[in-house]
């Protein structure tokens, strides 16, 4: 029994973490890896921030600067994570695989494959990566080259000399297709023409914009951070989209026109959605699978708090810095609903 289940132990687990140990709570940390560093441990080696080390923080500790001076890696946010965790001594219990989240007359139960937690509140900050998307297209299973998700992406070297399409008009399609096609024929295509953000905007202003437009201010800026690895390609001139193909063949893909590009992969960088099955018993999910909120408490449990899966839990809630700040207000909610000292 205690005050607060926080599920998860990646970068938002471990602001609320931070919060909830200056709030004096009662708190445990369930995290299904083995160890720290939370989905940063399993996206591509070359996947870098888009913000520098000095905007992309949890409270209470500065990320260091890396020796380029230049956005942080995946690696150096792993080891960040890990000596955050650490250096706050928070209660990470790991590996537990939470499997289901039950009302319990004034508690709620949280179950997991090492026994049954009893919490008055319980914070939800599994995130998204264990959730990867894969939109439907007529053909899929006709392709006989290879297909793999942004989840699966470990690198360009398994491409070399080969002909590549890139699915996605985000940054991580932007990213992957940089340094795919600088040793591979590529071919990128999206959904909507893709936007790059001017190069003096990056992550720190994308969160500050973010904030203004959940109040109703400011223009939509764009969707791709012009990190240096965006710039080189863009100047290399193949940040160029092809509007999204009609179905998949045997060999390629084929546009409505008839246009087809033989290919022998293609990579879907298209997305992910929240890792919410474990709250299935609670039965709050809306038509658009989402959980009602206000702020990051569940409008259908108020014993539940939602932490880091995007703006619709807080301001730009799934980055390093806006995982903090929504971390900061979550907590001063619960200390409320639990009247902590």
């Amino acid at each position: 029994m205690t005050d607060v289940v926080v599920i998860g132990g990646g970068q938002a687990g471990l602001a609320a973490g931070y919060y909830l140990r200056r709030a004096k709570a009662d708190f445990v940390i369930l995290d299904a890896q083995e160890q720290p560093g939370g989905a940063w441990r399993h996206v591509w080696p070359s996947l870098r921030l888009f913000s520098p080390a000095q905007y992309s923080s949890l409270p209470g500790r500065m990320m260091p600067i890396p020796p380029d001076g230049g956005y942080p890696s995946a690696a150096g946010t792993v080891s960040y994570l890990t000596d955050y965790e650490r250096r706050y001594d928070l209660p990470v219990q790991r590996p537990v695989t939470v499997r289901a989240v039950r009302r319990a007359g004034e508690r709620l139960l949280v179950e997991t494959g090492r026994g049954t937690w009893q919490a008055r509140v319980v914070i939800s900050a599994t995130g998204t990566w264990w959730r990867p998307f894969l939109p439907h297209y007529p053909g899929t299973r006709d392709f006989r080259g290879e297909q793999l998700h942004t989840a699966g992406y470990r690198g360009p070297e398994p491409f070399a000399g080969k002909r590549v399409v890139i699915v996605g008009g985000a940054n991580s399609g932007a990213q992957i297709l940089a340094e795919v096609s600088a040793i591979a024929e590529t071919t990128w295509v999206t959904v909507r023409p893709p936007r790059l953000l001017p190069d003096e905007l990056d992550g720190r202003a994308l969160f500050e914009h973010a904030t203004r437009r959940l109040h109703g201010d400011g223009a939509d800026l764009g969707d791709i951070v012009a990190v240096p690895p965006v710039r080189e390609a863009r100047d290399r001139g193949v940040l160029k989209a092809e509007p999204m193909f009609a179905r998949l063949t045997e060999t390629g893909v084929a546009w409505a026109d008839g246009t087809t590009w033989d290919c022998d992969a293609i990579i879907w960088c298209t997305g992910f959605r929240p890792a919410l099955s474990h709250l299935a018993p609670l039965k709050l999910r809306g038509p658009d699978g989402l959980i009602p909120v206000h702020g990051t408490q569940a409008i259908g449990e108020p014993r539940l708090h939602l932490l880091g899966y995007g703006d619709w839990t807080g301001p730009a809630s799934a980055t390093l810095i806006g995982a903090g700040r929504t971390a900061r207000d979550m907590v001063t909610a619960i200390a409320g609903q639990l009247q902590l000292n």
